[in-house]
């Protein structure tokens, strides 16, 4: 079998990060912020994904924006990210993925084309801290959520129990008044029993 120096390269880069990730037992920890934290909607292309913890994340805000300044999306509308902030933080849930859901999450978060940035980051839990792969947006362009995009950030919050001031602050965001078909339905298919709207 033959190998180009630059797959090996990439491989060699890959094997480093999920060595820096804990997973050698097959497994990644992953810190959701954004509509990941609803384990519905996370299960749609990573059906490995179980509960770990919550956590929070020091020095960084949550934010929503796009990648480009008018880029369309599935969820039309501001997408959550992160951004480095002193004093600031961020609540979310810790998952464990096995290593063949690397490749689907990062393709949910489009990786490939440039949007999100794969970052190692380090979570604070109750059970002490945890390095966790998360998802930061390059190119960020803010732009306000649609209020499905909004609702499964909240649902996801509320689901895992994340701080009530916290979920508070989730339910403030302002959407952009959106109504129409999006990834919302997607989850409402797979949670809702046949027959009901």
């Amino acid at each position: 079998m033959c190998v180009s120096y630059s797959s090996y390269i990439f491989l060699l880069i890959a094997i480093c990060f999920l060595e820096m990730s804990g997973t050698s037992d097959g497994n990644f920890m992953y810190f959701a912020f954004g509509s990941n934290l609803l384990r519905e909607r996370l299960h749609l292309k990573n059906p490995s994904a179980a509960f770990v913890c919550t956590g929070r994340l020091k020095d960084y805000k949550l934010n929503f924006g796009l990648w480009e300044e008018k880029a369309e999306n599935l969820w039309h509308g501001g997408v959550a990210t992160i951004e480095s902030c002193q004093g600031e933080e961020v609540w979310g849930v810790v998952w464990t993925l096995s290593n063949e859901n690397l490749p689907t999450l990062d393709n949910q978060e489009g990786v490939s084309r440039g949007v999100y940035s794969p970052l190692e980051v380090s979570v604070e839990t109750d059970d002490g801290v945890i390095q966790c792969r998360t998802y930061q947006m390059n190119n960020f362009h803010a732009s306000l959520p649609s209020p499905q995009y909004k609702q499964v950030v909240c649902q996801g919050a509320e689901q895992n129990g994340l701080p009530r001031k916290y979920l508070e602050r989730l339910e403030a965001i302002q959407t952009n008044n959106y109504s129409g078909p999006s990834v919302l339905d997607q989850i409402r298919a797979v949670t809702q029993p046949p027959g009901i709207k």
